[in-house]
């Protein structure tokens, strides 16, 4: 009986272990078919791998084949090649404002300083067409670059506003620019018009240049290869523009020195400053006035021009704002002294003596964008005449009230705006100023201007 249990035992063990066996070499099979499936899709990505890594080496093999190959001729276009890379790019600024002025504009002048000649002041009142713009630019070749702006101005004249050429490819960061250009000098100059944050420019700008100072003749910078921006130039040309003159030389006329350095400050700030000298001669530079007599009388000064400039620019903006807002400050000072000989009445007395002045002027202003395309800005004025020695006052020969032009001043304005942008090619602006330029009656002068854009136009500057 026990031997029969045993067996029955020992029949049951196996008829389990059989199965499980059985199982088990079924398992060991599949997962050995499933790690030869595997080996052989990685073996086909290594393979694709492979092929493109080879093909890579080969084209940056053609590309050092082709770039040691000396240059040659450029081929001549086929007839069905994109000519449009050859166009420059155009564009037109239409402007124009509505004047609302308390004072006659006829009358505006600048008091205590030489007229410059092209000081445009307030302007005339109503509607009036403002200073429209054409402008052409674009590469001549891998070396050069040109520009072309021609004004019409409200009197409907045709002006050159900036016709030059620059270089693309000088090494070390050096640029070199020719023709006729507005000036690197300070910060407002070199900016058009359309540009500006104010209808108008600055009363030092119109005091010490009759407006933007023009160039004719040649410009070199030099760009730092440094993380902070570092900018050296220098100018010089024919000096025709006020305080210049043209003096009928081969040579070139005076020199214009600038600097300019800026960097950022954290995520939300930039900023920018610099400093300009230039000296310049003029010859018989005339202007007119009114002698004590109530007469009209032309007098010239003949001298040297100097002045010295200091400009500073913050802007503001937070990364991420939804409301977009900014804030720019901005301010320039310059001083200006001047030695030579003033000649009176040039066609009666013509009578000469020395003549020197000490001048100087400034302005600083906001402006703060509230939400995408508003902005609001304020801005102030300040002029100082100083006093200038008058040789033929100083002798006796003359009175001083015969130079009423000259008698001592401190202009001021200030003025408020407000501007909306539809878009990047639009803007309307209104603005308000109290004019004391006159220094004598107050100026309540009342603006609404718009500017558009048509066409290609390049970024402003910083």
């Amino acid at each position: 009986m026990s031997r029969c249990i045993h067996m029955y035992l020992l029949a049951s063990v196996a008829g389990f272990a059989l199965p499980a066996a059985c199982l088990a070499a079924d398992d060991l099979g599949a997962l050995r078919a499933e790690l030869e499936a595997l080996k052989a899709q990685q073996a086909a990505q290594i393979s694709i791998l492979e092929a493109r890594i080879a093909e890579l080496e080969s084209n940056q093999a053609a590309v050092a084949a082709a770039a040691s190959v000396p240059e040659t001729a450029a081929p001549t276009p086929s007839a069905g090649s994109d000519m449009r890379a050859f166009n420059p790019a155009i564009s037109v600024i239409l402007a124009g404002n509505y004047a609302n002025l308390s004072q006659d504009p006829g009358t505006w002048a600048i008091a205590g300083f030489l007229p410059g000649g092209d000081e445009t002041g307030p302007g005339e009142r109503s509607f009036n067409l403002g200073e429209s713009e054409l402008m052409l630019s674009g590469s001549i070749d891998p070396y050069f670059m040109g520009n072309v702006t021609v004004a019409l101005s409200p009197e409907n004249e045709l002006a050159v506003e900036e016709a030059y050429f620059r270089t693309l490819a000088l090494p070390a960061g050096l640029m070199l620019k020719g023709g006729r250009f507005f000036s690197g000098l300070g910060y407002l100059n070199e900016i058009h018009g359309h540009a500006w944050d104010f209808i108008d420019q600055p009363l030092v700008y119109q005091a010490f240049y009759g407006g933007q100072f023009a160039q004719d003749g040649l410009q070199l910078k030099w760009l730092a290869p440094t993380d902070l921006f570092l900018e050296l130039g220098a100018e010089t040309g024919n000096g025709e523009a006020f305080p210049g003159t043209r003096r009928g030389v081969n040579g070139a006329n005076g020199v214009t020195l600038f600097a300019h350095v800026g960097g950022d400050i954290g995520d939300d700030w930039a900023w920018r400053g610099g400093m300009s000298w230039m000296e310049l001669r003029a010859v018989e530079r005339t202007y007119d006035d009114l002698n004590a007599a109530g007469e009209d009388v032309v007098n010239a000064f003949t001298g040297k021009s100097r002045t010295w400039i200091a400009d500073a620019t913050l802007k503001w903006t937070m990364p991420g704002d939804p409301k977009r807002r900014s804030l720019k400050l901005q301010g320039e000072y310059m001083h200006r002294t001047e030695d030579g000989e003033l000649a009176y009445d040039l066609g009666g007395q013509a009578l000469t003596d020395g003549y020197d002045s000490s001048q100087s002027g400034w302005y600083v202003q906001g402006v703060y964008q509230f939400l995408p395309r508003w902005r609001v800005g304020a801005r102030y004025d300040s002029l100082d005449s100083g006093t200038p020695r008058i040789g033929l006052v100083k002798s006796g020969l003359l009175p001083a009230e015969d130079f009423p032009a000259l008698a001592s001043a401190d202009p001021s304005r200030t003025s408020l705006m407000i501007d909306w942008s539809p878009s990047e090619f639009s803007r309307l602006r209104a603005q308000y100023a109290w004019d004391d330029a006159r220094d004598a009656a107050t100026d309540e002068q009342f603006f609404l201007q718009y500017i558009y854009s048509l066409g290609a136009h390049g970024a402003h500057k910083f």
